[in-house]
């Protein structure tokens, strides 16, 4: 339980971050920030249930757009500066990291078991997004 408290702070503090980064003023950052630390909550749960790689980043993803959509409804500003923070914590950096370790090294084999798990989880990323929006556009009427 306290791993689980230690990842969805430094969610948090990562999507925080982000929110900073792009410079966001002071009254979206706690709510960018709340964003990403339910994503990767989110993430959590749906990966202790089904384990994987795949529908975990799926869901999470899906997750931090319907809520930067509600967030943008609600405080009247582009979804834009509530998605990215809401899926930085979902960003396969390590996997990419040691990918790209092994490719140096010539650990060619490596690379290629890292690099597909690199894949999957942007992919899953990618298409929790799009998931999202293409409801949101179909449902909204012209």
């Amino acid at each position: 339980m306290k791993l689980i408290v230690i990842q969805l702070i430094t969610a948090g503090i990562g999507s925080l971050g982000f929110a900073l980064m792009f410079g966001l003023r002071a009254r979206h950052l706690f709510f960018a920030a709340l964003g990403g630390m339910i994503a990767w909550g989110i993430y959590l749960g749906v990966n202790a249930l089904l384990p994987g790689a795949f529908l975990p980043n799926l869901c999470a993803a899906a997750f931090a757009v319907t809520y930067a959509e509600l967030m943008a409804h609600v405080q009247k500003c582009p979804a834009t500066l509530y998605v990215v923070p809401g899926v930085v914590s979902l960003v396969p950096g390590s996997s990419l990291y040691y990918a790209m370790d092994c490719a140096v090294n010539g650990d060619l084999v490596g690379a290629g078991a890292y690099g597909h798990q690199t894949l999957i989880v942007a992919l899953a990323i990618a298409a929790g997004i799009s998931l999202v929006t293409v409801c949101r556009e179909l449902r909204t009427p012209k």
